[in-house]
């Protein structure tokens, strides 16, 4: 079977390829990728080549596939797992595999699997530790931003609270209490708002910052506090750069209370600092922004930590059964991850997309990996649309879907769109 991938072989090094694949051991499966959305840490892996600490030393003679945010369909299945899956079945990745104590994870260190490829052999490993998941959504790109979605569901779990007289934590954020996402309009914040209205465990209040006016207003049309309120949950969004005291401002929506929980979605030293400054007696604040500054830090009250029992987590990435959930809550549409999505295009966009990210604005880069297509903002697909006729109707599909991307559209694109096609 002949695969085309994004390979990468040293800093900076990334290339576009076809291959043989090699025939699959009774203990492997073939299979066919769909999509891979690009996550920093993709970045972070070209960037650095053989100094991730995931990826081998020897990728400059053995290349690996990068990319580890995908879903595809089964092709083949060798004998082992042959009760277990069928070609056909559609599937997620969990890349945190674990395997042995192994750092070694889809889209950093193999040379036949990751998302940025047509298609791929998927390893024993994956199956061994359960890590090839079934999925059964109507569109493919739910299976690429179920691993990021995962993300923040493993976020809401590791927030914990305790009672006086127990060192038992109490294990997620509050129900029923004051919920702050700070800094969070951005495409993980809106997931974030999500779950915290459509998850297990539901707060009484959510109040949402940044400092963007439009991208506030954005996330109010997708998640509006009147849908909010039918859930139960009072939905607030407020633009902190124009509040003359900001803590007090939060602290006032609260009637002084504080927050139970509070998630800080940027690495920024004043926004972590309000955080600490709203918490509510045995507050949970959690760092969920990964900074790329070793020495970043922040001032902490500790007397509140003494008397008022405050403490910090911090999160990166979610486990299998946090990937599960994420993929059921999409599945049963109580959810829906494609406000992350900002960006998409073919596979012959991906290494510029992948060495570019940082410099890229917006949420999510989707790469359907079977077509040639520029990456191509959601936004800009109107104006494209007056020359070309494939963005005139995917604009069309996208209005209709609040200017999301959907299942329509992914739909229209692969049966549309130009075939890759590389040697």
């Amino acid at each position: 079977m002949k695969t085309t991938a994004l390979r990468l072989y040293g800093k900076n090094d990334l290339r576009l390829e076809s291959f043989e694949l090699p025939e699959i051991k009774d203990d492997e499966i073939l299979a066919h990728i769909i999509s891979d959305s690009i996550c920093m840490s993709s970045y972070k892996a070209a960037l650095q080549g053989a100094e991730h600490k995931r990826v081998p030393n020897d990728i400059s003679e053995n290349p690996i596939i990068i990319g580890h945010e995908f879903c595809g369909e089964i092709v083949k299945v060798g004998a082992k797992w042959q009760d277990q899956f069928k070609p056909g079945d559609r599937f997620s990745i969990q890349p945190a595999l674990n395997y042995k104590g192994s750092l070694a994870a889809p889209g950093y260190s193999y040379k036949y699997i990751g998302g940025a490829a047509t298609y791929i052999v998927i390893p024993h490993e994956v199956m061994d530790t359960g890590s090839l998941l079934p999925y059964k959504g109507d569109a493919f790109f739910y299976g690429s931003v179920s691993e990021p979605m995962s993300c923040i569901v493993g976020g809401y779990h590791a927030n914990y609270h305790t009672q006086n007289g127990s060192y038992v934590h109490q294990m997620g954020i509050k129900e029923g209490g004051n919920l702050a996402l700070l800094a969070s309009a951005g495409p993980m914040g809106l997931g974030a708002i999500d779950y915290a209205l459509h998850g297990g465990i539901k707060p009484a209040r959510v109040v949402v910052t940044d400092i963007d006016d439009a991208r506030l207003s954005r996330a109010a049309e997708i998640l509006s506090p009147e849908d909010a309120k039918k859930d139960g949950v009072e939905l607030i969004y407020l633009n902190t750069g124009k509040c003359e005291d900001a803590v007090q401002a939060m602290l006032d929506l609260t009637d002084g209370k504080g927050y139970d929980d509070v998630f800080v979605f940027a690495p920024v030293k004043p926004v972590v600092e309000m955080g600490d400054r709203i918490l509510a007696q045995n507050g949970c604040l959690n760092f969920f922004a990964g900074p790329t500054d070793h020495s970043f830090s922040a001032n902490f009250n500790f007397y509140n930590v003494h008397y008022n029992g405050t403490h910090i987590v911090g999160t990166s990435g979610g486990n299998t059964e946090d990937m599960k959930e994420s993929i059921h809550l999409m599945q049963e549409k109580r959810i829906n991850p494609a406000a992350m999505i900002t960006h998409v295009g073919g596979l012959d966009s991906a290494r510029d997309a992948t060495l570019n990210l940082p410099n890229i604005k917006g949420g999510k880069k989707l790469i359907y990996t079977n077509i040639s297509m520029p990456l191509t903002p959601i936004e800009d697909m109107e104006k494209l649309g007056e020359t070309d006729p494939l963005f005139a109707e995917l604009a069309k599909i996208v209005k209709r879907s609040n200017g999301l991307w959907c299942a329509e559209a992914e739909k229209y694109l692969l049966a549309n769109a130009k075939s890759i096609n590389v040697e």
